[in-house]
């Protein structure tokens, strides 16, 4: 639901699938969703193991370069062919047909 939210809202936002639109599109993606996307899974995974908040904050302090870098490598190339091809109605599958290995890789970095 949010990632509909997101994108249905950057497209309101910023209009066009032109280059300077799409490059628009992922400065505010990976520049401002990214990071808070970073600290919400690793909020939620520390919660669903029964974490405590000291040691979500360290898991954050120590990770979320990694994975905020991580995602710097992957997402900007699958962002620029969604927003300058794909559909707004195929955006999410497109999106989570990515994100199942990067969740993988997520998955392996808070578990470490």
């Amino acid at each position: 639901p949010v990632g509909h939210i997101i994108y249905d809202n950057l497209d309101k936002v910023i209009v066009g699938t032109g280059p300077k639109e799409v490059i628009a599109k992922i400065c505010v993606d990976q520049l401002l969703w990214c990071p808070v996307f970073m600290v919400c899974y690793f909020v939620y995974l520390g919660i669903a193991n029964g974490d405590s908040i000291g040691a979500i904050g360290a898991k954050i302090q120590d990770d979320l370069l990694i994975a905020v870098a991580a995602s710097w490598k992957i997402w900007p190339m699958a962002h620029a062919i969604q927003f300058r091809w794909v559909h707004t109605k195929y955006r999410i599958f497109y999106i989570n047909c990515i994100e199942i290995f990067f969740i993988m890789f997520l998955s392996f970095l808070a578990n470490r």
